[in-house]
């Protein structure tokens, strides 16, 4: 006679909630978590701090996302919520120590997708009133991204992408921007082109699988702001999130 399996049903209901999280392009509220795993909002919010406690979750303003006790991962192997975990701690380095908006944006599909932003509280979001699939290249985050594909793939984005003039500093004519986009720095600045009043840095974020772009916004008019540093330190921290999701390397950045 086979002896009847011990289960301890409170793991298995925390593990439960691990995978939702784990599975989520975006950071999961405690009453969606509750929802999608059918448990009461009771038991998810004793579980839930448990599981912050320990470090295998990590409340966010608007949700929940893995915690740094989370085991490593390679970007190619893994779900969207390890990626995203490890991209919300990026932006919110960023945001702490510089004191603006941060946003990350990821190309696939033969796509530019913003995938995240964590707001300053003395630097506003710009408002994104057009999309980043449509306004890759008149964005710092677009502009990256589209810097780093192969040619091949940077003309065919454009082909199939119109260039809006969105903002009287918009590069529309594809000559003048192709030239721009084949002679890159090691970071790229938007002055005004997707938004009157705002200027945004971006630098790559690179491992296998993954070709993305972390960018800060700025208003223009803010004299304490030095280009040069704040690309700098923001490519420390990109270059620590290329590590993460599994690059050998990063680039000239000490990380």
């Amino acid at each position: 006679m086979q002896r009847e399996q011990t289960l301890i049903g409170s793991v298995q209901r925390a593990l439960s909630l691990v995978d939702i999280v784990a599975n989520s392009a975006r950071p999961v509220p405690a009453k969606s978590l509750a929802a999608a795993s059918g448990l009461t909002l009771g038991t998810t919010y004793n579980l839930v701090r448990t599981l912050v406690h320990e470090g295998y979750l990590q409340t966010e303003p608007d949700g929940l996302v893995l915690g740094p006790r989370f085991p490593g991962f390679s970007a190619e192997r893994d779900g969207r919520g390890v990626f995203l975990a490890r991209v919300r701690a990026a932006l919110n380095e960023a945001t702490d120590q510089l004191g603006v908006t941060a946003y990350l944006s990821r190309y696939s599909d033969g796509e530019v997708h913003l995938i995240d932003i964590v707001d300053a509280r003395r630097s506003p979001r710009v408002e994104l009133w057009v999309g980043l699939q449509d306004s890759a290249h008149a964005t710092a985050l677009g502009k990256q991204i589209l810097t780093e594909l192969p040619r091949e793939q940077r003309l065919d984005y454009l082909a199939r992408h119109p260039l809006g003039e969105l903002t009287p500093h918009t590069i529309s004519d594809r000559r003048a921007l192709l030239t721009q986009l084949e002679h890159p720095r090691d970071w790229t600045l938007e002055r005004e082109e997707y938004a009157i009043g705002h200027t945004c840095v971006a630098v790559p974020v690179s491992a296998p699988g993954v070709t993305a772009s972390l960018a800060v916004s700025v208003p223009t008019d803010r004299r304490d702001v030095q280009i040069d540093d704040l690309a700098r330190r923001l490519g420390v921290i990109a270059g620590r999130l290329s590590l993460q999701l599994g690059a050998d390397r990063f680039g000239q950045f000490q990380v």
